[in-house]
Protein backbone atom coordinates (compact mmCIF):
# COMPACT_ATOMS: atom_id res chain seq x y z
CA UNK A 1 0.00 0.00 0.00
CA UNK A 2 1.80 3.66 -1.03
CA UNK A 3 1.35 6.34 1.60
CA UNK A 4 2.11 9.62 1.03
CA UNK A 5 4.44 11.44 3.84
CA UNK A 6 4.11 15.50 4.25
CA UNK A 7 6.83 16.02 1.66
CA UNK A 8 5.02 15.78 -2.21
CA UNK A 9 5.91 12.81 -4.20
CA UNK A 10 8.11 11.01 -0.90
CA UNK A 11 6.06 8.15 -0.42
CA UNK A 12 5.88 4.99 1.99
CA UNK A 13 4.94 1.69 0.91
CA UNK A 14 4.09 -0.42 3.21
CA UNK A 15 4.42 -4.31 2.57
CA UNK A 16 2.25 -6.73 3.54
CA UNK A 17 4.11 -9.86 3.73
CA UNK A 18 2.00 -13.50 3.86
CA UNK A 19 2.86 -15.67 7.15
CA UNK A 20 2.51 -18.96 7.93
CA UNK A 21 4.12 -21.58 9.65
CA UNK A 22 7.02 -21.36 7.74
CA UNK A 23 7.89 -17.61 8.38
CA UNK A 24 6.43 -15.62 5.50
CA UNK A 25 6.97 -14.65 1.80
CA UNK A 26 6.75 -10.81 0.74
CA UNK A 27 7.57 -8.88 -2.83
CA UNK A 28 9.85 -6.47 -2.90
CA UNK A 29 8.96 -4.84 -6.16
CA UNK A 30 6.82 -5.17 -8.53
CA UNK A 31 6.58 -2.61 -11.59
CA UNK A 32 2.94 -3.37 -12.61
CA UNK A 33 1.58 -2.25 -8.73
CA UNK A 34 4.44 0.49 -9.25
CA UNK A 35 3.98 1.80 -13.05
CA UNK A 36 1.94 5.00 -11.69
CA UNK A 37 5.36 6.05 -9.65
CA UNK A 38 7.26 4.61 -11.75
CA UNK A 39 5.84 6.53 -14.81
CA UNK A 40 8.35 5.61 -18.02
CA UNK A 41 11.58 4.52 -15.07
CA UNK A 42 12.94 1.39 -15.04
CA UNK A 43 15.59 -0.01 -12.56
CA UNK A 44 18.31 0.41 -13.59
CA UNK A 45 20.71 -0.61 -10.62
CA UNK A 46 19.84 -2.94 -7.97
CA UNK A 47 22.43 -2.62 -4.73
CA UNK A 48 23.09 -3.94 -1.45
CA UNK A 49 24.62 -2.35 2.00
CA UNK A 50 25.78 -3.74 5.07
CA UNK A 51 26.65 -1.66 7.79
CA UNK A 52 27.70 -3.16 11.39
CA UNK A 53 28.10 -0.85 13.79
CA UNK A 54 24.83 1.14 15.37
CA UNK A 55 24.80 4.61 15.45
CA UNK A 56 26.28 4.85 12.03
CA UNK A 57 25.51 7.51 9.53
CA UNK A 58 25.50 7.12 5.66
CA UNK A 59 24.40 10.09 3.84
CA UNK A 60 23.59 12.48 2.55
CA UNK A 61 23.88 11.52 -0.96
CA UNK A 62 22.23 12.66 -4.20
CA UNK A 63 23.31 12.31 -8.01
CA UNK A 64 23.56 15.83 -9.96
CA UNK A 65 21.10 16.43 -12.84
CA UNK A 66 20.44 14.74 -15.67
CA UNK A 67 21.46 11.25 -13.90
CA UNK A 68 18.79 12.18 -10.96
CA UNK A 69 17.55 9.23 -9.70
CA UNK A 70 14.37 7.78 -8.10
CA UNK A 71 15.45 5.05 -5.03
CA UNK A 72 13.62 2.27 -3.40
CA UNK A 73 14.98 1.43 -0.34
CA UNK A 74 13.72 -1.36 1.90
CA UNK A 75 15.80 -2.19 5.29
CA UNK A 76 16.15 -6.22 4.90
CA UNK A 77 17.67 -6.77 8.46
CA UNK A 78 18.01 -4.73 11.18
CA UNK A 79 16.76 -1.09 11.88
CA UNK A 80 17.09 1.98 10.16
CA UNK A 81 16.22 5.92 10.32
CA UNK A 82 15.91 6.67 6.97
CA UNK A 83 16.09 10.27 5.69
CA UNK A 84 15.15 12.39 2.84
CA UNK A 85 15.51 15.90 2.02
CA UNK A 86 14.12 18.17 -0.37
CA UNK A 87 16.46 19.88 -2.92
CA UNK A 88 14.05 20.77 -5.59
CA UNK A 89 14.46 24.24 -7.11
CA UNK A 90 11.63 26.25 -5.83
CA UNK A 91 9.21 22.98 -3.77
CA UNK A 92 7.27 24.16 -1.09
CA UNK A 93 9.31 21.90 0.77
CA UNK A 94 12.82 22.92 -0.41
CA UNK A 95 15.44 21.92 2.09
CA UNK A 96 12.81 20.29 4.84
CA UNK A 97 13.46 16.70 5.85
CA UNK A 98 11.43 13.36 6.58
CA UNK A 99 12.12 10.71 8.10
CA UNK A 100 11.03 7.14 7.97
CA UNK A 101 11.90 4.39 10.50
CA UNK A 102 12.46 1.23 8.34
CA UNK A 103 13.44 -2.48 9.78
CA UNK A 104 12.90 -5.75 8.92
CA UNK A 105 9.88 -6.22 11.19
CA UNK A 106 7.94 -3.11 9.95
CA UNK A 107 8.11 -3.80 6.00
CA UNK A 108 8.39 -0.60 5.15
CA UNK A 109 9.88 1.09 1.94
CA UNK A 110 10.32 4.70 1.07
CA UNK A 111 10.52 5.99 -2.28
CA UNK A 112 12.48 9.11 -2.84
CA UNK A 113 12.40 10.50 -6.35
CA UNK A 114 14.94 12.18 -7.84
CA UNK A 115 15.79 15.75 -6.15
CA UNK A 116 16.24 14.48 -2.59
CA UNK A 117 19.15 13.57 -1.26
CA UNK A 118 19.27 10.30 0.81
CA UNK A 119 21.25 9.13 3.98
CA UNK A 120 20.56 7.11 7.25
CA UNK A 121 21.02 6.04 10.88
CA UNK A 122 21.66 2.64 11.89
CA UNK A 123 19.73 2.08 15.02
CA UNK A 124 20.85 -1.67 15.63
CA UNK A 125 24.17 -3.55 14.82
CA UNK A 126 24.50 -5.44 11.39
CA UNK A 127 21.96 -3.60 9.15
CA UNK A 128 21.34 -4.47 5.60
CA UNK A 129 19.48 -2.05 3.04
CA UNK A 130 18.32 -3.06 -0.75
CA UNK A 131 18.08 0.03 -3.28
CA UNK A 132 16.16 0.04 -6.44
CA UNK A 133 17.72 2.54 -8.42
CA UNK A 134 16.35 4.19 -11.87
CA UNK A 135 19.88 5.66 -12.73
CA UNK A 136 23.18 3.87 -12.70
CA UNK A 137 25.73 5.62 -10.46
CA UNK A 138 27.96 7.58 -11.95
CA UNK A 139 30.98 8.49 -9.41
CA UNK A 140 32.18 12.17 -11.26
CA UNK A 141 27.97 13.19 -11.21
CA UNK A 142 27.20 11.98 -7.29
CA UNK A 143 27.17 15.00 -4.51
CA UNK A 144 26.65 14.91 -1.05
CA UNK A 145 25.38 17.14 1.80
CA UNK A 146 26.51 17.52 5.12
CA UNK A 147 24.83 15.28 7.40
CA UNK A 148 25.56 17.26 10.63
CA UNK A 149 24.81 20.36 8.19
CA UNK A 150 22.72 23.24 10.62
CA UNK A 151 20.84 24.27 7.76
CA UNK A 152 19.08 21.14 7.84
CA UNK A 153 19.10 20.47 10.79
CA UNK A 154 17.93 16.87 10.74
CA UNK A 155 17.17 15.48 14.26
CA UNK A 156 19.55 12.04 14.36
CA UNK A 157 18.11 9.58 17.13
CA UNK A 158 21.37 8.55 18.42
CA UNK A 159 25.15 9.58 18.92
CA UNK A 160 26.78 9.13 15.18
CA UNK A 161 29.40 6.57 15.98
CA UNK A 162 30.65 6.21 12.39
CA UNK A 163 30.95 8.19 9.05
CA UNK A 164 32.76 7.67 5.89
CA UNK A 165 35.92 9.84 5.10
CA UNK A 166 33.91 11.21 2.39
CA UNK A 167 30.66 12.24 4.41
CA UNK A 168 32.56 13.82 6.79
CA UNK A 169 33.99 16.48 4.37
CA UNK A 170 30.58 17.15 2.54
CA UNK A 171 30.95 20.93 3.20
CA UNK A 172 28.00 22.63 4.89
CA UNK A 173 25.00 24.35 2.16
CA UNK A 174 25.51 28.06 1.38
CA UNK A 175 22.32 29.79 2.40
CA UNK A 176 22.91 31.00 -1.53
CA UNK A 177 21.99 27.35 -2.33
CA UNK A 178 19.11 27.42 -4.47
CA UNK A 179 18.78 23.70 -5.24
CA UNK A 180 18.86 21.13 -8.00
Amino acid sequence: MLKKTTIKDLLVIERNPLRDNRGYFERLFCDTELEEILINRKIAQINHSRTKQKGTVRGMHYQLPPFSEMKIISCLRGEVFDVAVDLRRNSSTFLQWHAELLSETNHRTIVIPEGFAHGFQTLTKECELIYLHTATYKPEVQAGLNALDPLLAIDWPLSITVRSLPDEGHEMLSPKFTGL
